[in-house]
């Protein structure tokens, strides 16, 4: 409905909005009225890996086109919420956002996969499934109606739950305790076979929700434990290691398309880049949220044995393919994709 409601607007107003909305917080000023004003929007904030990607991704396009381009960086949320910014990337009003993945199922439901706890057996599984494009590239490219593509994919760490007052080593601990999810019907059900209280509600209320006692912890990766301040009202993180879902960087399709070959290349080297290093910022960036949690927020981190919490959950795979059967592709060539570098590993550990 939201999407009717922006291709109702003069096309001159749209295109205004960003400028009306953050007039004096852009990163740059335009020089030359000839340049094509690029503008590049994400939740996160200046410190943070997505916006050190982003970065990357603005001086490698600039220094080589930078007679043509000005790029814009708008991070938190400048643009408005993620939702509006997608919207506005169908529009053409924003080039280029930063989409978290449950976001992106309401236009290809072939997302919701990456949402399943336990699809990844490992780090190592996840990162090469979302760099295959035999596997990824038909999800990826699956929004091309909607007006955006998908060009690179973000790392948003591993979930694991975290509480206000006992470790979590085995799914009964969850019993009695009421948790914040994210608002999907599939983190509902995880929390409802793991046997804890699941209580879907918006990220920015959750530091609130844990301090007040309406909720007993949260799941999500060591940063929130930081940059959010949730380590002040938690004691425990617990490695359940239970979700990997990537963030993923689409473009509007109409300014891509419309790129020349050598720009569009360019471009393509750029979010090769932004990929590249927000990946490597995200691992420097948890490694030191990891220290500062423990040793200024008291934080105890503990590490259960995921068996039983994997075994607790497989039912919602079955249930997920059945609901939606043109899944079941995909989740075959992750599970092979999975075996493959499990056999790897073996086989390098024999040498």
């Amino acid at each position: 409905m939201h999407t009717k409601k922006w291709n109702r607007l003069p096309k001159v107003l749209i295109y205004s909005l960003p400028l009306i909305f953050v007039a004096g917080c852009t990163s740059d000023t335009v020089s030359s009225q000839e340049k094509e004003i690029i503008r590049v929007g994400h939740n996160q904030s200046q410190n943070h890996p997505t916006h050190i990607g982003m970065k990357a991704f603005e001086e490698h396009v600039e220094s080589q086109l930078g007679d043509k381009y000005d790029i814009q960086l708008y991070p938190s949320e400048l643009l408005g919420t993620q939702t509006n910014m997608v919207q506005l990337t169908q529009t053409g009003a924003v080039e280029i956002t930063v989409a978290s993945n449950s976001i992106l199922e309401t236009f290809n439901d072939k997302f919701e996969i990456f949402n399943l706890p336990y699809l990844f057996e490992s780090q190592e599984a996840y990162r090469a499934v979302m760099n295959d494009p035999e596997i990824v590239d038909p999800i990826f490219t699956g929004t091309e109606e909607s007006g955006f593509v998908t060009v690179a994919w973000l790392d948003a760490g591993i979930r694991n739950f975290y509480v206000t007052d006992k470790e979590i080593e085995e799914p009964a601990d969850l019993a009695g305790l009421k948790i914040r999810v994210q608002q999907s019907p599939t983190n509902v059900r995880m929390m409802e076979l793991l046997g804890g209280s699941a209580t879907p509600m918006g990220f920015g209320d959750v530091y609130t929700a844990i301090q007040s006692g309406v909720i007993d912890g949260a799941e999500n990766n060591e940063l929130a434990l930081t940059e959010n301040g949730h380590g002040d009202v938690v004691s425990y993180y617990s490695y359940t290691q239970h979700q990997m879902i990537p963030d993923e960087v689409i473009v509007n399709t109409a300014f891509i398309d419309e790129l020349s070959t050598g720009d569009r290349e360019v471009f393509e080297q750029g979010f090769e880049l932004m990929q590249t290093t927000q990946h490597q910022a995200w691992k420097e960036k948890v490694e030191e949220a990891k220290e500062y949690a423990q040793n200024e927020m008291n934080v105890a981190f503990n590490y259960p044995e995921i068996a039983a919490f994997r075994e607790a959950v497989l039912p919602l795979h079955d249930e997920t393919l059945a609901n939606n059967p043109s899944l079941k592709t995909v989740y075959n060539q992750i599970q092979e994709k999975s075996e493959e570098i499990r056999n790897q590993a073996e086989g390098g550990s024999e040498e």
